[in-house]
């Protein structure tokens, strides 16, 4: 657990961290490896010395009338033994280690390390409590049964230590200076890798508010590049959603201003001098018929902006899409008589299987609601020749496939106009019917947020009034069931 925990993560500093911790790591064990070689490196011309010295002694082992004997020159024992800063043993000993020469306690070398004749070998050991290397032949002799004589020379480690640490303090030292430096070029290196982020901040903060255009994706490095190349994306889908939605309040402004300039001239009609009560009565109906339209478009307008919104979203449960749709066709069943259209439902019952699905309700029904009042409003109707529209939902448990269908007896739409009644505001031409063209929209939105595909087609294809269906598809997922969109 860390005890300061930095907030907001540092880009630099955590390079910083990376790039000079495995520095610092090493630098110890650089210091452990060089002082391993430096032993090593010390200690062989000093070996070599000691192997010249056990062949030298051995040459003086001789054998007279079957005695083995040792001579050693006194200058040439002097010899030996003139170190100023080591101390050399040696050690001679016959066979069955019958004492010739040297000093008697010098260790004797293990079983484990028995060599073939004539070869010298090394090793380290311990004598009168010092560290020593000690160099050692066993001497072939010509007596009978192959006897041998053992010559060991042994110094103590000063001279070896001392250049060991010579060597040590002409490698490291240098290192002590260089580190320092090499730290400060990779801080100098990082910061000059850093600097077109840095210079990317700039030219993004000295833009205008305004300003919604592509960042140029070459003059940043590879590494970079498609983080700008993300940031693009998001300004071009900022800048339509900008475009969409200036575009959608002129539409609205444009949609409210002709109700409100309606209230307002029969206002100023109403207030004429020598005003009848018969025209005060007219102005009266339409002040309300606007304000009724202008309510409704209002309404529509934030029933739309609730649906992009997905204010509900995160109130999901399970509905039952026919029992949803028979509330609907039961509310607008007086709006439909008053039109003298025969509105009906059919297919699947509330509690068929296969009739559930994962969503919200308030705006499944505002979803259904949208297609039947508009189906309602562009049906042509009338006493002698009544119109008809019919809900239907129909149901795959199998499939895991859940439709609604709302179709009419209307003049239908053409199918060069089947996507553009999806968009905000637009009326179909030649139709003389009551609406603000934002019900499909609504719908269409709505659908998406429960992903799920609306369509539109002709009912009777070839006929004068053709009708139009719009259908509703839900993807049932067994495992998977549908979810409104985060």
């Amino acid at each position: 657990m860390k005890l300061f925990k930095r907030e907001q993560r540092s880009l630099f500093g955590e390079i910083l961290d990376w790039m000079l911790t495995p520095l610092l790591l090493l630098w110890p064990i650089s210091l452990v490896l060089t002082w391993l070689v430096a032993q090593g490196i010390a200690g062989k011309p000093f070996d070599r010395a000691l192997e010249y010295n056990v062949n030298a002694l051995a040459q003086l082992v001789m054998v007279n009338q079957h005695h083995v004997q040792f001579n050693l020159p006194l200058p040439a024992r002097e010899l030996l033994r003139a170190d100023d800063a080591d101390t050399v043993y040696y050690q001679v000993l016959g066979p069955t280690g019958v004492y010739l020469s040297g000093e008697r306690d010098l260790p004797w070398p293990s079983d484990e390390e028995k060599i073939a004749p004539g070869q010298v070998a090394l090793r380290d050991d311990e004598y009168r409590g010092t560290s020593v290397r000690i160099a050692y032949m066993w001497v072939p002799l010509n007596l009978p049964d192959s006897k041998l004589a053992l010559v060991q020379v042994a110094e103590t480690l000063d001279k070896r230590s001392v250049l060991a640490a010579e060597i040590i303090k002409g490698v490291m030292l240098p290192q002590f200076v260089t580190l320092p430096v090499a730290v400060l070029l990779v801080w100098l290196a990082l910061v000059q890798a850093i600097k077109p982020l840095n210079q990317l901040e700039e030219r993004i903060r000295a833009r205008k508010p305004d300003d919604l255009s592509p960042l140029d994706t070459q003059a940043v490095p590879m590494e970079v590049a498609p983080l700008v190349a993300s940031v693009n994306d998001l300004l071009a889908r900022l800048t339509e959603s900008m475009a969409t939605q200036k575009r959608f309040l002129a539409d609205a402004a444009h949609q409210l201003k002709t109700p409100l300039a309606g209230l307002r001239m029969q206002a100023d009609l109403a207030q004429r001098d020598g005003t009848s009560t018969e025209e005060l009565k007219q102005s009266m109906q339409q002040i309300v018929r606007s304000s009724i339209r202008a309510t409704h478009t209002v309404n529509q307008l934030l029933a739309l902006a609730r649906a992009e919104g997905n204010v509900s979203a995160m109130n999901r449960q399970h509905c039952d899409l026919a029992e949803l749709t028979l509330e609907v066709v039961q509310d607008c069943v007086p709006l439909a008589m008053d039109k003298h259209i025969d509105l009906g439902l059919e297919g699947a019952q509330p509690g068929t299987p296969g009739v559930a699905l994962e969503g919200n309700p308030t705006l499944l029904k505002e979803l259904i609601r949208n297609l039947v009042i508009n189906a309602i409003n562009y049906t042509p109707s009338s006493v002698d020749a009544p119109g008809v529209i019919t809900a239907r939902v129909l149901a795959d448990p199998f499939g895991r496939v859940l439709v609604l269908q709302v179709e009419d007896s209307g003049p239908g739409i053409a199918a060069s106009e089947r996507e553009l009644v999806f968009q905000p505001f637009y009326r179909a031409l030649d139709v003389d019917a009551d609406g603000s063209g934002l019900g499909l929209p609504i719908a269409q939105e709505i659908a998406r947020q429960h992903q799920a595909t609306i369509t539109v087609e002709d009912t009777r294809p070839g006929h004068s009034s053709p009708g139009a269906q719009f259908t509703v598809r839900f993807d049932i997922h067994r495992d998977h069931p549908t979810s409104l969109r985060a």
